[in-house]
């Protein structure tokens, strides 16, 4: 069954603005802005795109797991997925790279030296 999303139309999206916040057990750095629709994982259900931008040097401790799925796009800057819990090693990603993950794929932990800006999609499949 498909997902249903609002209708909207182009509109800007302040890339310095007050609507950037620090998402629920990300550390300070690591910023989102919701561009459409909103998740319920308590009820699983919905769908969101966001943006997700990381400051330089920026990292998380912890490999992430959710019941979603999760589409992320690389749109500027570089991704360090699994450094240890120092920040340390772990693969490189360049912009202009693309990842799609399934309902509980272990992914991370993560970090990004110069910044970078990721575009996600996250959704459940509607049953």
């Amino acid at each position: 069954m498909p997902i249903n999303k609002e209708h909207k139309e182009f509109f800007p999206v302040d890339m310095d603005g007050a609507d950037w916040q620090t998402p629920p057990g990300y550390p300070d750095g690591i910023k989102q802005i919701v561009l459409a629709g909103s998740l319920d994982e308590e009820a699983r259900t919905g769908h969101r795109t966001r943006l997700l931008r990381f400051e330089p040097g920026v990292f998380t401790t912890e490999p992430f797991v959710h019941d979603h799925w999760e589409e992320v796009y690389l749109v500027s800057g570089d991704l360090i997925v699994g450094n240890d819990e120092n920040g340390e090693g772990g693969e490189s990603f360049a912009q202009h790279t693309y990842a799609c993950r399934p309902p509980g794929v272990y992914h991370g932990p993560f970090k990004s030296e110069s910044g970078c800006v990721l575009l996600e999609s996250h959704y459940y499949e509607e049953s």
